[in-house]
C-alpha cells in the first residue's frame, strides 16, 4: 500500500525554494483538509515503520560550506521524520548515524622527483558519538535530536586526502559491526537508507603504505561491489536504498559551495545498483547549492523503497 510523506513540499518550503505547496486546485498539499492536521496515509504497520539512516560525509579540506548547508537542512529533515505518521497514527521509528569518507592509512606522494610521506587518520566507518551523546546513532526519542544531528553533521575538514565513501560504508556495516563499534544499529525489519555526500570522486582502496603520483591512482574497489555488499547485509536489494550527492560532470561543476569534481565511480555505483528491476539509488548534484533539495530527493527515494519493502520472514 502506498504512503505519502509530502517530502518535497515540506522540505523545499522550509528551505525557502522550490514550487508552491499548493496543488493545481488551490489546495494546500500538506494540509488538504485545511484543519492543520497531518495528512492521513496508508501504510503497512510493519517494515515501513522503520528506517536506519547512514550518512557518509566527506571530511576533506574543501567540504566546509557543504557541511554547513547539510547542518542547516537537518532540522527540517528531522522535523519531517518526527511528523510522519502511518495510517494507524504510529510514528516513524528511525535511527540516524553519521560517519565520514576517510580511513587511516600511510602513503607517499611522488611528484617531480620529490617524495612526501603522509600519515592520515580517518573514522574507518565508525559512527560519530560526538555532541554530548555516547550512543553512536540518534533516535526520534532522543532529547534535542535535531540540534544534535546538526552538530554531528559538522564532521570537520581535517580528514584524509583520499575520499572513500564506498569503502567506509562497507567498513561501517561490516568491520565496525563485527568489532562492536557500530553493533546494534542495523535492524532486520528496517529499510537501510545510505546517503553519500562528497565533492570528489570515490577512490576506495584497501591497501596501505603505497606511493602515488597523484591522489587518485589505484582506486581499486569496484563500484558494483557496494551494491552487492548492501544486498548481502540486508538480505536482498528490496531492503535498502541509497542517495549519492556529488559532482555530476562532465568535468567540474561549481556553486556557492565551490567546485566539485565529477564523481565517475559513484555514478557507476548508481548504474550498477539500478541495473535490475529495482531502482535503488538516486543521484543529486552537490553543485545545486542547496542541501535541502538533495535531502528531499533522497527521502523521496527512501519512501518509495519503504513502500515496497519485502515482508520479514
Amino acid at each position: 500500500m502506498r504512503t505519502s510523506l509530502m517530502l518535497t513540499t515540506w522540505l523545499l518550503a522550509a528551505a525557502g525554494c522550490g514550487p508552491s505547496a499548493r496543488n493545481n486546485g488551490g489546495v494546500d498539499a500538506a494540509d488538504p483538509t485545511g484543519d492543520g492536521a497531518l495528512p492521513t496515509v496508508d501504510a503497512d504497520t510493519g517494515p515501513c515503520r522503520r528506517m536506519d539512516f547512514v550518512f557518509v560525509v566527506d571530511d576533506s579540506g574543501s567540504m566546509g560550506e557543504e557541511q554547513t548547508s547539510l547542518g542547516n537542512a537537518f532540522p527540517q529533515f528531522a522535523q519531517v521524520l518526527n511528523d510522519y505518521r502511518i495510517s494507524t497514527g504510529q510514528s516513524l521509528d528511525y535511527r540516524v548515524a553519521v560517519t565520514t569518507t576517510g580511513r587511516t592509512l600511510k602513503w607517499t606522494i611522488s611528484v617531480l622527483g620529490q617524495t612526501l610521506p603522509m600519515n592520515e587518520t580517518g573514522d574507518n566507518g565508525a559512527f560519530r558519538n560526538t555532541c554530548g551523546m555516547t550512543r553512536r546513532w540518534l533516535e526520534r526519542t532522543d532529547p534535542n535530536m535535531a540540534s544534535t544531528l546538526t552538530c554531528r553533521a559538522d564532521v570537520g575538514v581535517d580528514g584524509p586526502t583520499f575520499e572513500m565513501p564506498m569503502l567506509t560504508t562497507m567498513m561501517a556495516l561490516k568491520e565496525r559491526i563485527a568489532d562492536g563499534t557500530n553493533a546494534g544499529f542495523l535492524r532486520d525489519d528496517a529499510l537501510l537508507a545510505v546517503v553519500l555526500i562528497t565533492d570528489e570522486d570515490d577512490c576506495s582502496r584497501r591497501d596501505n603504505n603505497f606511493t602515488v603520483s597523484n591522489d587518485h591512482d589505484g582506486c581499486a574497489v569496484v563500484p558494483s561491489e557496494l551494491a552487492t555488499f548492501l544486498d548481502t547485509v540486508k538480505g536482498g536489494r528490496g531492503r535498502w536504498a541509497a542517495a549519492v550527492v556529488a559532482g555530476p560532470g562532465p568535468g567540474e561543476c561549481s556553486s556557492s559551495f565551490g567546485k566539485a569534481g565529477e564523481a565517475k565511480r559513484l555514478k557507476q555505483f548508481v548504474t550498477a545498483a539500478n541495473s535490475g528491476a529495482q531502482q535503488n539509488v538516486v543521484f543529486s548534484s552537490i553543485c545545486e547549492g542547496n542541501m535541502a533539495a538533495s535531502l528531499t530527493t533522497a527521502l523521496n527515494k527512501f519512501q518509495s523503497a519503504c513502500e515496497n519493502f519485502p515482508p520479514v520472514e
